[in-house]
């Protein structure tokens, strides 16, 4: 059938909504045994089934009405639901599964039911879950004043610190550390509840010395998330690095906490979290081990963290001599590696530090608290993204403070400096030279950190008493890996988001052995994830690019071929990966790496705000900053299936990106018309690949999350200009006008890269095809689609040439499947298969997916490797698969 004919003849799909499992489970398996501080995620519904999230409710694994509070993410064109965002309140016995509905309103909270109490005033905002409250100040420089359980303040004052140190130890001069504190500038009641509330703080850290010449630095934005009936307080924190790499070195960077202590010394309990659920477990003034016995019922009440007998009860041997028992004011616990922390402890300042022990991989938590009640810390991610440090201080006084340092000041100061002098890479002859040799896009003074950003997440617990141990380890692994629901991969499959990709299916033994290949990759990154130590505060989620065989080493020193960076889109392979299996592994490898792509690798202010950096030695090092880093394609996922605040923002930042080409052409260096271009806001060269799908991606998740009619309109608009256009995407670049947000169709070339398609812009026009009826913008990418690996004949009848760059042919199969599906060609699916199997330089044979162990002196410890040793090779491998069996699983070889 013509291809024109088929697209005519589109098939769209009509759900029957009563057959639909909209169950939703815990990600890991079962169910947490207390929910202490409530949970949300992300629910697709099909076009046409949702009008609003009035509808929306959940019931428990009983069928009993459950508490819930529900909010727009994203709408279809049509003006349906197309995500919601959905919080449950905390529980003390949560439900193994849930059935989220649409055929009424979230169900109504009983008399008797815990619910979020907000009260707004001039100076405050007052948060109530019901067991905790917190007072925020509209007018101050603490991120809250009170933090109070059943009425007892257990904590105030928290409040961001950080310091700053003016050089490096080199032998030489004097080292000088300034403190600071964070100001808040801003505080925004973003949700209200019932169920769920969120405080957004705005500020930036202001030198605590009165006369400092030191400007305010690192711009923060901190969200408390509190739930009905919850006894603890997520804290998500951001921050932007606006510092000169050449003069400021960040030597710390923490949230501190005032806890008030009131009872007595040998009341007072210090916990922190070690390794595998260990726990330290003291008091300020500790019982055991002395000389002379307090009496058993003492010892086990302290030991237990309760309240002691009287001292009247006590052994008076004990009791009069307490003040000669030192009291323990300072705990430290240090985690400067991904391997190794140390507890100390001191009486005084000025006085030794005794070591207490040490071990391997801290959890991040502590706790301070007395007979009334206490503060509990806890910080993801702690040991991936080390150094970190939790401190407490002053536990002997009446107000002690609890730090989680989320940059420890006892590691080496922070240094971003970029890492060669340039070599004389002045010119971009000479640069591209440089890129010959190490793959390193270099430019002098564009390997700048300015502007980039990391986030961490926190949970504040709130007691009315110092909990069992068992307790706090249970809150530790609360807040190292939150309880999360998710749909299953079979409901949102059917709820059609995300474009092709399908379940997995071990049906037959030919799609078996692919799922195993898949399976296979995602196991070896995870693997050296864990092997190669790809930790540390700015490096945590990402992944290297390529290997180097003869030194059994990813190439972490080399150019362009060391921090991936998202090249070729891994973050895509990982999600998809994530949506047609379900693992919790999968997702929270995925997660990390959002994380630290959306953050670390891109621009979040200065001039190149909303680009990110190409592959590099350091995340900013590469002078290629660009959109295809920075694309909501990669972020949107963790977005609407988490419903994540943070990552909103980062969305929202990219909404004006199309504004980026006026101020920084990304082919300057090897642009064909170099000597007559110059960028014009009425004739920017835009390419249709990646710089388009970039765009394309921005729009349409604006106008799903806003409805913005600007994001609504440029992408309408371009895609009927690129339909317009002779050859369509052939064409490569076309002349893009800021103003009008509207490409110039009299263009007539054509210019192909093997780049184009991989960074997303298969992903984003799958789904455009779908949602938006465009018949000559579908024509346009299905042309793309069948010409790109059609034989040089083809392509000359069709557009009288053969396409140059082509290249990536495994990857590209994916290409040939979507114009094979969509015109139901068997020869073409067939085609796909092949190309397929022959395309993948690393990946079209067996032994491909074997591993082989190197041990010592070849290797500093034994490591894995396999001739998979290109991320590139692995996501598009990743990618091909899961796109092809989707599109054409029917036609796959046996």
């Amino acid at each position: 059938m013509p291809v024109e004919a088929c697209v005519n003849q589109r098939f769209t799909a009509e759900l029957d909504t009563m057959t639909v499992n909209t169950t939703v489970r815990w990600i890991d398996g079962e169910a947490p045994s207390e929910l202490s501080g409530g949970t949300t995620w992300g629910m697709p519904f099909a076009r046409g089934t949702v009008a609003g999230t009035d509808a929306v409710a959940v019931r428990d694994s009983s069928g009993q009405p459950v508490a819930s509070q529900a909010w727009p993410l994203a709408t279809w064109p049509d003006g349906s639901l197309k995500w919601a965002g959905i919080a449950l309140p905390a529980s003390d016995s949560p439900s193994t599964e849930y059935q989220v509905t649409h055929d009424g309103g979230a169900a109504p909270a009983s008399d008797t039911s815990p619910r979020i109490t907000v009260t707004e005033s001039t100076n405050n905002i007052t948060v109530s879950t019901g067991p905790l409250e917190m007072v925020i100040s509209r007018s101050d420089s603490t991120l809250f004043s009170t933090l109070t359980r059943d009425g007892t303040t257990v904590a105030s004052d928290g409040r961001l610190v950080s310091l700053l140190q003016d050089c490096i130890a080199d032998g030489a001069g004097t080292i000088s550390r300034e403190a600071f504190t964070g100001e808040v500038a801003a505080v925004v009641l973003e949700q209200t509840g019932p169920v769920r509330a969120v405080v957004r703080l705005e500020g930036t850290h202001r030198p605590d010395a009165p006369n400092s010449e030191k400007r305010n630095w690192l711009p923060f934005v901190v969200r408390f998330y509190f739930y009905a009936g919850a006894r603890s307080v997520r804290m998500v924190h951001s921050f932007i690095w606006d510092g000169d790499a050449e003069q400021d070195f960040l030597a710390g960077l923490g949230v501190r906490f005032t806890v008030p202590l009131e009872s007595g010394l040998h009341d007072r309990h210090i916990r922190i979290a070690g390794a595998d659920g260990g726990f330290l477990s003291e008091a300020v003034r500790g019982l055991t081990g002395l000389r002379r016995d307090p009496g058993e019922e003492v010892r086990r009440a302290q030991l237990a963290g309760e309240a002691t007998p009287p001292l009247a009860v006590w052994n008076p041997e004990v009791s009069e001599r307490l003040h000669l028992i030192p009291a323990w004011n300072d705990y430290v616990l240090s985690q400067l590696s991904a391997d190794g922390f140390e507890l100390r402890k001191r009486t005084a300042a000025g006085h030794a530090w005794v070591g207490i022990s040490g071990g391997t991989r801290a959890a991040g938590f502590c706790s301070l608290s007395d007979t009334r009640g206490g503060l509990g810390v806890g910080v993801r991610d702690f040991w991936q993204s080390h150094p970190g440090q939790l401190d407490i201080r002053d536990a002997a006084g009446n107000a002690a403070s609890l730090t989680a340092w989320l940059y420890s000041p006892e590691a080496q100061p922070m240094d971003l400096r970029f890492y060669h002098d340039g070599m004389g890479q002045d010119t971009f002859e000479e640069q591209l030279e440089g890129l010959e040799i190490t793959y390193e896009d270099y430019e002098p003074g564009f390997g700048n950190p300015t502007g980039i950003a990391r986030t961490h997440e926190l949970t504040l617990f709130a007691y009315s008493s110092t909990p069992s141990t068992e307790s706090l380890a249970a809150d530790a692994r609360a807040a190292s890996a939150p309880a999360l629901l998710q749909a299953t991969p079979d409901y949102l499959h059917s709820a059609r988001v995300f474009g092709d990709w399908a379940p997995a299916d071990r049906s037959t033994p030919a799609r078996a052995e692919l799922e195993d290949r898949l399976d296979f990759l995602f196991d070896f990154y995870a693997g050296q994830v864990e092997q190669r130590r790809w930790y540390g505060f700015w490096n945590y989620g990402d992944v290297m690019h390529t290997y180097d065989h003869d030194r059994h080493v990813w190439r972490y020193d080399v150019g362009g071929y060391a921090w991936d960076n998202s090249e070729l889109s891994p973050d895509l392979w990982l999600w998809y990966s994530y949506l047609r299996s379900g693992r919790a592994d999968v997702f929270r490898f995925a997660e990390a790496m959002t994380r630290h792509t959306g953050e670390v690798d891109v621009y979040h202010s200065g001039p190149w705000k909303g680009l990110g950096s190409r592959h590099n030695v350091q995340h900013w090092g590469c002078s290629a900053k660009q959109l295809r880093i920075s694309t909501p394609a990669y972020r949107r996922f963790y977005y609407y299936l988490t419903a994540d605040e943070r990552t909103g923002d980062l969305l929202t930042e990219l909404v004006d990106s199309d504004q980026n080409f006026l101020g920084l052409d990304p082919v300057r260096k090897v642009r064909p018309d170099a000597d007559t271009y110059r960028p014009d806001r009425n004739a920017l060269g835009v390419g249709l690949g990646t710089d388009w799908g970039s765009l394309a991606a921005t729009w349409l998740t604006d106008w799903e999350r806003t409805g913005n009619p600007r994001s609504r309109d440029r992408l309408l608009g371009t895609m009927a200009d690129i339909g317009a256009l002779k050859y369509g995407f052939l064409t490569g670049e076309a002349l893009y006008d800021l103003d009008k947000g509207r490409f110039d169709a009299g263009r007539e070339r054509i210019q192909v890269s093997h780049l184009s398609a991989v960074f997303g812009l298969v992903e984003i026009c799958s789904e455009l095809v779908d949602l938006v009826p465009d018949k000559d913008f579908e024509l346009a990418w299905l042309q793309y689609c069948r010409l790109f690996l059609a034989t040089k004949e083809e392509q000359i009848g069709a557009v009288g040439q053969p396409l140059p760059g082509i290249y990536l042919t495994q990857a590209h199969s994916r290409l040939s499947a979507y114009a094979a599906a969509r015109l139901d060609d068997p020869d073409l699916a067939a085609r796909a298969w092949e190309s397929f199997g022959q395309g993948g330089e690393h990946l079209n044979h067996e032994s491909a997916f074997t591993l082989r162990t190197v041990e010592p002196p070849h290797v500093l410890v034994p490591v894995d490797e396999a001739p998979t040793v290109s991320t590139n090779d692995a996501s598009q491998f990743g990618l091909a698969v899961i796109q092809n069996l989707a599109l054409i699983g029917d036609h796959l070889p046996r």
